[in-house]
Parts: C-alpha cells; structure tokens; sequence
C-alpha cells in the first residue's frame, strides 16, 4: 500500500485526486465534532467520559463506529453513512420485489442514474427518522442508557426539536455529498472510503485507553488483530474461477471468439453486509424495549426483561448464537438477490460462451447454482466465526469494551483497503502501462 501511494503522489493527475480526497476526508473529521444545535456540549462530554471503558455505549454501538464517534457526540454529521448503506441495501432488495428496479439495473449507465437518484431521496427519509429517534432518546435522557443521565439537549421546545432534526438531517445528506465528490472526482468508492476513515478514528484513542489499562490486554488486542487481517486478505482474496469457452465465429473474412476466460466466484461474495444486516436486525428488539422500560415505581414487562438479559449484550452465549445463525441466514439471501445463475447462463448463450463439459442454457445455470451454494458455505461460516472472534476471545478477559479489531470493523477496514490499493494501482496503469511494460 505505501508503494503504491508513493507511485501516486509521483503521477501529477492522481496526485490531484488523492490530495481531493484527503481535503474531502479532513472536512468529514471536522464535521464530527461540530455540535448540532441546542446541544448541551459539557453534559455530552461528561456522558461520554462516564461510559469510557465501559463494557458498552449504549444500543448505538454500530451507527456510532460508522459516524466516527459522531453520533454519540450529537455532531451535525451524528448520523454518519449508516442512512446512505441502509438505503443502498433497500433498493438492492429491492430489485426482487419490484420489475422496475430490476429493468433499470439492466439498463446500464442510464438506468444506474435513476437508481442512484432514488437511493438519494431514500437516504434522506431515512435520515429524517433516524434524526427523529435520536433526538428523542436524547432529550429522553436514554442516550447512555443508565450510565450517564445528565441532559443532553439545552432547550427542548418543538422549532428547536425540528432545528435539530432538519440539522441532523442536512448533515447526512452532506455527507452523502462527499461521498459522490470522492467517487467523481477522487479515488472512487467514497462511501466506503468514508466508513474506513470513521472507523480507523477511533484507533489511536481505544488502543492508548487499553495500553493504560492493561498492557497485557492490549498486546491480545494486537495479536487477535493481527490474525484477524491475515485470515480476511487471504480469504478476501480467495476465489473458485469457472472456466468458459467461446465459440469461433465467421463474420466475413474475420473470426471471431476462441477465448477462454473464467467467471469469478468469490468464496464471500456478500461482503460486510450479512453482519450489517444481523446487526441492525438484533438493534431493533433492544431499541424497542428500551422504550418499554419501566419507571422507579413501575416493574418493566417481563419480555422486555427477557431482551435486556439475553439480547443487548455481546457478552451473553444467546447473543452470540443469534448473531451466528443471522449471518449464515443473511449470507444466503443476500448472495441469491446479487447473483442470479439463469441471468448468467442465458447471457453466456447469447454469447457464443460455455463452460467445458456443461451444455448451455438451463444445465449452465444449475451448475453455477450447485458451485455458487458449495462456496457460500464456507464464506458465511467465515463471515460468522470473523464476526464473533473478538467477542469471544476478548470477552473472555473483559477486554471488548469498543474494541476496534471487531468483525465489522476489521471486514471494513480489510476490504476497503484492499480495493482502494487496486483503484490506486489500476490507474498508476491507465497513466504509464506498468502493466505492459512489465
């Protein structure tokens, strides 16, 4: 990667898109720590000291990661990207549900404008409900759970209720601005490139916090860490290359076709999103019964004992069940709605494509399914055992408390990484055909 970005700052034209997209970077940190509107600063300052080194922050622990610490700070940019993946997410499933979406997917650049163009608006309506729920757990005093009551908002009339919430909003919408700026006219991929630098913010902080702690503790982090990386890149990197062969063609004198290429299965070709989805999915009864929590003179309901004993910590053996068999399940479903074998074996016929051995049309696409289900396997275990790696090894020694190697955030970190090192190194050939050359 340092080679790489040396190269890059030697290439006049991709010196100019990283400096962007450092500058893009810098305004994103600096928007985190500006307070919204009516917010108390000291008493969030406070709060926030109380639950340091706590076993938790709250039920916000996966919005917070990705705003950077935003969110727990009640900064303009408190919602971070979290509205933007959700949206993204709705409208990709959404191409199941609804034919238009799937035409307009099929339509090419055209049809992606129009997708793009709707996953704006949805992002901004998420960002109106999403605000709507923060500013009310936070004028509720429930932010920090029972850790830190102290108010947070400094005026709770309703013009400075909706202020804060249009503030909020406007903010989520600008950095969904950023994002596109990077893309455009950056390294590309800003969205992700946003979510990396938000999670690597937070390192410096928690690894000194630990190292003050315990140094013992801290050198497990590392090395857990450490592993962890080494196991994502390889299978990251991992791939089941489907041979294909394409026919020779006669137009006119000229022929066309002979080529053997390969159709690459990756072993997790769902990403990050399976743990997302688990994650937000487990959020919801624990946000729901937060709610539901009884007064001083009043007992809570007995399921929302239920939930608060077995549900909201990571700690607890339920928990971690749950998570795993969420994320196999979503692994599956998310891999069946981004890659369809009929659609692939249909365009290998047009074509002129087959793979050796296997006839063409409706047997093509049930191999690709049989081979597509072999490697989801693994891939899913792999997402699920990543993902409760740190909660179970660091848990053990009461050292999970905003640990920064988590499943989710080493996923993020890995692949974002690694795809922008081909970004970088893809237009390092555009510019002097190293690729060529060599």
């Amino acid at each position: 990667m340092t080679n790489a970005l040396s190269r890059a700052a030697q290439t006049p034209g991709l010196l100019v898109k990283v400096l962007l997209t450092l500058g893009v970077v810098v305004i994103y940190r600096l928007g985190s720590f500006v307070p919204a509107p009516f917010v108390n600063f000291q008493n969030v300052q406070y709060c926030l000291g109380q639950v340091e080194g706590s076993s938790s922050t709250g039920l916000y622990d996966l919005v917070n990661l990705f705003s950077g610490g935003a969110l727990l700070q009640l900064s303009v940019f408190a919602m971070g990207i979290m509205p933007y993946i959700t949206a993204s997410i709705i409208v990709q499933l959404l191409r199941v549900v609804i034919p238009r979406f799937d035409t307009l997917y099929k339509e090419g650049e055209t049809g992606q404008a129009k997708l793009t163009q709707y996953t704006r608006y949805l992002t901004i309506g998420l960002g109106v409900l999403q605000s709507t729920t923060l500013v009310t757990v936070a004028r509720a005093g429930s932010l920090f759970g029972s850790t830190c009551s102290a108010p947070l908002v400094a005026n709770t009339n309703w013009w400075a209720i909706i202020l804060m919430i249009l503030t909020l909003t406007a903010g989520t919408g600008m950095i969904m601005w950023l994002g596109e700026i990077i893309t455009e006219k950056g390294i590309g991929n800003g969205m992700s490139l946003l979510i990396f630098c938000s999670i690597a913010a937070s390192f410096p902080s928690t690894m000194s916090s630990l190292w003050q702690t315990s140094i013992g503790t801290f050198f497990l982090v590392l090395g857990v860490g450490i592993v962890l990386m080494v196991a994502i890149v390889f299978i990251e990197q991992s791939q089941r290359r489907i041979p294909v062969q394409y026919a020779k063609r006669m137009v006119g004198k000229r022929v066309y076709g002979g080529s053997t290429t390969y159709i690459p299965l990756k072993v997790n070709m769902a990403g990050v999103v399976p743990v997302i989805f688990a994650s937000s999915l487990l959020y919801v009864p624990a946000l729901i019964a937060q709610f539901n929590q009884g007064d001083g003179s009043k007992k809570s309901p007995g399921w929302v004992q239920f939930i608060t004993e077995y549900l909201t910590s990571s700690d607890k053996p339920s928990y971690m069940a749950l998570f795993f068999v969420l994320i196999l399940g979503f692994t599956y479903f998310y891999v069946a709605i981004t890659f369809n074998p009929e659609e692939q074996a249909e365009n290998l016929k047009k074509y002129g494509g087959f793979i050796p051995g296997v006839r063409a049309g409706r047997p093509t696409a049930q191999y690709l399914g049989y081979v597509l289900n072999r490697i989801t396997l693994p891939g899913s275990l792999y997402l699920g055992i990543v993902a409760l790696i740190p909660l179970i090894a660091l848990g053990a020694v009461n050292a999970n408390q905003n640990i920064p190697f988590g499943g989710t955030s080493i996923l993020i970190l890995v692949g974002v990484g690694l795809d922008m090192i081909k970004r970088i190194n893809a237009q390092l050939q555009q510019r002097r055909y190293e690729g060529l050359l060599k």
